[in-house]
């Protein structure tokens, strides 16, 4: 007979063994306040149930346990401390119950347990996981700015050791059930998901002893090693070169890491429990469960795909150039499955898509790919001059120059074999849709398809629709991007789209602080510091200054109005390419010097061309200013409609232009630096820098109207 409590299923068998099945209402098991009432339900019964041999924990949904409710973790307030202290503090008192019972406890583990779900699985004796790719498991807490809150910091520590521990807790690695194995995890495997719950039920057959952990045992004490210490050590220097002090949680858990070896187990938990809260009271955490979760789930289920058209899903693709973007995409579609023809002006050089994927298949080591498993990757891939070789494509993409005489040629070229069904899609960053769709007779089968370089490893595809982009066309695009893997953000078409227009302008205050003769060193060290990976001089070099004066060249031949006040870049692009031949890394230098072993080096004329003597900026004023100004970018596109929702603009921001993490994406900034206190800043940068740091009308109504950025 079973007994049922907000979904966990208690049912005794005549062994004496009690199996719990969470089936909690929703699509997930997880820890919410139905969680919360049942686990004092069960550990109760457990508590008094005579007889009791053994536990078995086990899931009837395909995940095993989903952890957190983060939409109610992300609406906590500062001022509920101490309630929310109490709270996890009752939670893990329960577990802790449960921990201690008399009896061995087993986790069944048939798919994701990760978080909560994971820390669940550590309070019990034994863990046997399905062998199986939908078993994920791993702590990605501080990844939304948060850490394991309910022992797993505690328990990783003292069950696997510091040096095992850290990487799990400090990168949030997900891995799968055979990884477990090897770090100890996981204690066994089945190869079917009909032998968990009888394999569990052997194991407290045949280990009835087994129920006490070790940190429970009388005289047990945790002892560190002779390289706790310079472990510790080494972690801070990492986490400071890598986040540069702007994350909380990784500092926070190194901080715990340290107590655990200095108090007992359960004064442990309760820092534990300090920590967790701290940090969810923080705008940093609330940005990143915000973004890194809730709106990038948003995103991927297809918030901004049109609801009324059928899921499409793309079998063959042409490519129109085969240089490295093409090469990228043409890897990620063979990888995804996806039959590709990569055509170019001539066999030999469209046969470099191919070649770009044989070298990137020999790196895979042999146990992830097998030898007939790469050899049919590039068997779909075709290299062709012959535009009658495209014929037969669902979707055919261009990613050739930046230049708009060169696509729209293409486009006439590939009009010719494009069928009715057939999507005619750019991979331009910058150059107007409806510019280049000009005059077509099928305009409603254009899109703009923005992959970011390398095209095989970034994760981001911007979707630009032009105005007669036709709703069948970007639901097909959409859900190819899909099919690959990647996620699509959608906007409208303008100059630049969202994300170029956006970080042209990180560039441009670079650029601009520079002609204002502030030390380039300083102004580089204030893009890290503020958090973008490189400074606004590294990465113009990436782009190259030949790709901005081809662009700005281009919008000016072609009257386009990039709507963007991105001038200084411009110039001073113009200046390095036209006077000194300095058109960016890959073209001999640019502002850096790169030799061919060793770092890059400013080039030392830049200090000589451009630093005043006298030229100082405030540390607060410069990053202000560089991060400013692609917020406030943001929230132009946002309110130009360019934009068509805030979670495209947030996601768009973090994966395709790297917006600093802590910021949970360009616009969620807002929200937690205050709109009052946004609005106040931006009328101080402008009343000194100038009017592009007002900040747009759009921020004082939302605080008009009471309303956040969602």
């Amino acid at each position: 007979m079973s007994e049922n409590c907000k979904g966990f299923i208690y049912e005794k068998d005549a062994d004496g063994i009690v199996t719990i099945t969470m089936d909690m209402a929703g699509p997930v098991n997880s820890m919410n306040a139905d969680f919360r009432e049942a686990l004092v339900w069960f550990t109760d019964k457990l508590a008094a149930e005579s007889g009791l041999k053994g536990v078995v924990i086990a899931s009837a949904k395909k995940t095993f346990f989903a952890g957190a409710d983060l939409k109610e973790l992300e609406q906590l307030q500062p001022g509920t401390e101490k309630e929310v202290f109490e709270l996890f503090e009752k939670l893990k008192k329960q577990l802790r119950r449960m921990e201690k019972l008399p009896v061995p406890v087993v986790a069944a583990i048939n798919g994701a347990a990760l978080g909560g779900g994971l820390e669940i699985c550590l309070v019990c004796n034994h863990r046997i996981a399905w062998k199986s790719p939908s078993v994920i498991l791993g702590l990605p807490e501080v990844t939304l700015g948060l850490l394991p809150g309910a022992g797993g910091v505690v328990r990783t520590i003292h069950m696997m050791g510091l040096d095992r521990a850290l990487p799990l807790l400090l990168e949030g690695t997900r891995f799968n059930a055979e990884r477990g194995l090897d770090l100890g995890i996981v204690n066994a495997l089945v190869d079917t998901q009909e032998e968990l719950i009888p394999a569990a039920k052997e194991w407290i057959k045949r280990n009835g002893h087994a129920a006490t952990k070790p940190w429970d045992l009388k005289g047990y004490k945790l002892i560190p090693a002779a390289s706790t210490i310079s472990i510790l050590n080494m972690a801070n220097a990492q986490y400071f070169a890598r986040h540069r002090g702007l994350l909380p949680a990784p500092a926070r858990i190194l901080s715990i890491a340290h107590d655990v070896y200095c108090v007992d187990f359960d004064t442990a938990l309760r820092i534990e429990t300090r920590g967790l809260v701290e940090l969810l009271m923080s705008p940093e955490a609330k940005n990143q469960i915000n973004s890194n979760f809730l709106q990038l789930n948003k995103v991927n289920s297809g918030a901004s795909r049109p609801k009324d058209i059928a899921k499409g899903k793309i079998a063959k693709v042409g490519i129109v150039g085969a240089g490295m973007m093409g090469q990228g995409i043409a890897h990620t579609c063979a990888m995804a499955g996806v039959q590709v023809v990569i055509k170019d002006v001539d066999l030999a050089t469209a046969q470099n898509g191919t070649g770009y994927s044989q070298k990137l298949l020999a790196k895979i080591p042999a146990k992830q790919m097998s030898d007939d498993s790469k050899a049919e990757v590039l068997a779909r891939i075709t290299a062709t001059a012959d535009y009658a070789d495209l014929q037969g494509c669902d979707l055919i993409i261009e990613s050739a120059t930046e230049d708009a005489a060169i696509k729209q040629q293409i486009f006439r070229d590939v009009e010719a074999v494009l069928t009715d069904n057939t999507v005619f899609a750019t991979n331009t960053s910058s150059l107007p849709i409806g510019l280049l769709s000009n005059g077509s007779a099928k305009a409603g089968q254009f899109i703009g398809m923005h992959f970011f370089s390398p095209a095989d490893k970034m994760p981001l595809v911007e979707i630009t629709c032009g105005s007669q982009t036709s709703d069948k066309t970007l639901a097909l695009v959409f859900d190819f991007a899909r099919q690959l893997g990647k996620t699509p953000i959608v906007v409208n078409d303008s100059p630049g789209f969202f994300t170029t227009r956006v970080f042209s302008t990180y560039i441009d205050e670079g650029c601009r602080l520079l002609k204002e003769g502030i030390d380039p060193v300083f102004i580089e060290n204030m893009g890290r510091y503020v958090g973008m990976p490189v400074g606004p001089l590294a990465v113009s070099d990436e782009i190259s200054q030949h790709l901005v004066c081809k662009i700005t060249q281009t919008h000016e031949s072609l009257g386009v109005d990039t709507k963007s006040d991105a001038t200084a870049v411009a110039e001073v692009a113009k200046r390095l390419v036209s006077e000194f031949g300095r058109g960016g890394r890959n073209h001999g230098g640019g502002f850096y010097e790169y030799a061919e072993f060793g770092k890059k080096q400013l080039w030392p004329k830049l200090f000589e061309l451009y630093c005043k003597e006298g030229a100082e900026l405030s540390e607060q004023d410069t990053k202000d200013r560089l991060l400013f100004r692609q917020v406030i970018e943001s929230l132009k596109c946002l309110e130009e409609g360019v934009l068509r929702s805030v979670p495209d603009g947030n996601i768009g921001s973090l994966m395709g232009i790297a917006a600093p993490v802590w910021t949970g994406g360009f616009i969620q900034f807002v929200n937690t630096y205050g709109m009052q206190r946004f609005i106040d800043r931006c009328d101080e940068l402008a009343a000194q820098y100038g009017d592009r740091f007002k900040a747009p009308a759009i921020v004082s109504e939302k605080l008009a109207a009471g309303e956040r950025f969602d």
